[in-house]
């Protein structure tokens, strides 16, 4: 590759100082910066954080990576773990997240993301590190986090038993062969740091699901 900086920076996604490091030969790095910037070999994805353009890019942009560096504390969560999970049939384009702090939204050069807040004592339980190679990592919720959380951000109304099954059967298209291998422990653990009635109610669905795979239910 031509561009002598992309010998210096090891991964596609990386911040300013990693940028400053690369360009320490130059007596302007700021003024050599805006000319990368320019020439679209370097793309600003916010203030701070860049990937690199589509000539100088080893491979696909790791989105995931970016999320959790976009907006922070946060983790990959809601519709694009559960689709990454398998439990959604839909192609999900816009990389959900939780956080702690306020809702946000990030449309970038590279994609749209998205993030819904939650209580602290709930951001603290069901996430996992998913690595990538080189030892890098991004933070994003297990099946059954995902869910919850995705359940907690629409902040749809649903009362009982009944709605909690067309939500997520009808709604979600979730197959109940799916959601009966969730764990209806974790579900009463988030019920609990959430303290929701919904996700009470999610969890009870889930259990009579285990009970009875086959069978109808009234609410």
């Amino acid at each position: 590759m031509a561009n002598p900086v992309r010998h210096q920076i090891s991964y596609d996604e990386f911040d300013y100082q990693v940028l400053l490091d690369a360009l320490s030969d130059y007596k302007h790095p700021r003024d050599r910066i805006t000319k990368l910037l320019r020439q679209g070999t370097i793309i600003r994805v916010k203030k701070g954080l860049y990937v690199f353009g589509d000539q100088d890019r080893k491979g696909p942009i790791h989105k995931e990576i970016l999320a959790n560096l976009i907006y922070g504390p946060s983790y990959v969560s809601r519709e694009y773990a559960l689709q990454y999970h398998g439990v959604i049939p839909e192609r999900v384009e816009v990389v959900t997240s939780v956080t702690t702090n306020r809702s946000r939204d990030f449309p970038t050069p590279v994609g749209r993301f998205n993030y819904k807040s939650i209580p602290v004592l709930a951001f603290r339980s069901g996430v996992e590190r998913v690595e990538y190679d080189q030892g890098r990592f991004y933070l994003q919720a297990i099946p059954e986090k995902a869910l919850v959380d995705k359940l907690w951000a629409d902040r749809v109304s649903l009362p009982s038993q009944k709605s909690i099954r067309s939500y997520l059967f009808e709604d979600l298209r979730i197959e109940p062969e799916v959601l009966g291998t969730m764990k209806v422990d974790n579900f009463e653990d988030y019920a609990r740091r959430y303290n929701s009635r919904k996700i009470r109610l999610l969890a009870s669905v889930v259990r009579r699901l285990k009970k009875n795979p086959g069978g109808s239910e009234s609410a």
